[in-house]
């Protein structure tokens, strides 16, 4: 259907509204669903799929492939602030390559172990090169980071560093290749800055232990999977339907986060990137101004930066401030795969 863009998809043909079926605590729109096993805590499921040519380039590392096909989907868990119990992985391989599939498995089961996260079953068959990985875990319905429990007046707080896996995937569709190692990239970017951004592209840390940590300190989160602006868009529609309030929010420019990788690019274009791209797999969150100290220990501890880089308002939209108090209004939307 000419037109039809993937967000429209979802709420036309599959999130038609229906009475709550039994057992599902939260449903479709968030970065997990909630099931209600009966026991003291929920069950949390996530499935994402990678196609080759789509979410990746053919002639990817498979270990690293394998890494980032269950880090995905780990980074699911982390933004509801679920304890991953395990995983299944559903494989479509154009031939069956026994040395491609020793590295592949070796990059996913190694992270799977890094998470406590293993592989309990799955399903293979031969076609073009498909990974489908579905993660399962669990979270107390008091503590999970739903999409839609932002208020007015929340801190906007984001983890590590945006915008070099963005850079990195344009630099790779521009050249068709990418540089012989340990040469120079585009845009004066240095090879060792190059291989960083590669490695944030291919190799993508799923913030598992900031979830966990977050529970009972933030309210609301999501993963960065399609760029900041466009993901934080989603958090505020959840957050405006479920407290009746058309809620937005307001973003410092000069507080972003930007990879230290995009040192060598002008700042608005790395401010760009922070907002606009996609596969960074940080998480976003909100909070109570009271928990800023909490935060910011939590941080400490686990080893990560956390930086506020705004605040959630009753002002519908999305403003973006630069230093001098001028404002714009960036391109909210996420990145769609029917676009």
């Amino acid at each position: 259907m000419p037109g039809l863009g993937e967000f429209e998809l979802i709420r036309r043909f599959f999130d038609r509204a229906a009475p709550p079926a039994p057992g599902v605590a939260l449903g479709i729109g968030d970065d997990c669903a909630l099931l209600d096993a009966g026991g003291p805590e929920l069950l949390a499921v996530s499935t994402d799929m990678l196609v080759a040519e789509r979410h990746f380039f053919a002639d990817v590392d498979p270990a690293a492939l394998g890494h980032k096909a269950l880090a995905v989907n780990l980074s699911d868990l982390a933004a509801i602030g679920a304890r991953p119990l395990g995983c299944t992985l559903a494989l479509a391989l154009p031939e069956a390559d026994a040395a491609w599939l020793d590295a592949f498995s070796s990059g996913l089961l190694a992270l799977a172990g890094a998470h406590g996260c293993p592989l309990i079953g799955g399903d293979t068959t031969r076609g073009p090169l498909n990974l489908c990985v579905t993660v399962l875990g669990t979270v107390s319905a008091a503590d999970a980071l739903r999409r839609d429990r932002a208020r007015e007046g929340d801190d906007l707080w984001v983890s590590g560093a945006i915008g070099a896996a963005a850079w990195a995937l344009r630099a790779r569709l521009d050249a068709g290749r990418w540089p012989a190692p340990g040469g120079p990239g585009p845009d004066g970017v240095g090879p060792e800055a190059l291989a960083a951004a590669r490695a944030r592209l291919e190799r993508p840390q799923p913030r598992v232990a900031l979830g966990l940590a977050l529970r009972g300190v933030a309210r609301a989160a999501i993963d960065l999977s399609d760029g900041l602006a466009g993901d934080l868009g989603h958090l505020i529609e959840r957050s405006s339907a479920a407290c009746g309030v058309s809620l937005g929010a307001t973003i410092e420019a000069d507080a972003l986060p930007v990879d230290a990788a995009l040192a060598a690019l002008p700042r608005p274009r790395g401010v760009a990137l922070a907002l606009g791209g996609g596969d960074d797999y940080e998480l976003l969150f909100a909070a109570d101004p009271a928990r800023r100290e909490a935060i910011a220990s939590i941080g400490a501890r686990i080893g990560l930066t956390l930086t506020r880089i705004g605040r959630i308002d009753a002002s519908p939209g999305l403003r973006l401030v630069d230093a001098d108090g001028r404002v714009t209004r960036p391109d909210a939307r996420s990145f769609d795969h029917f676009a």
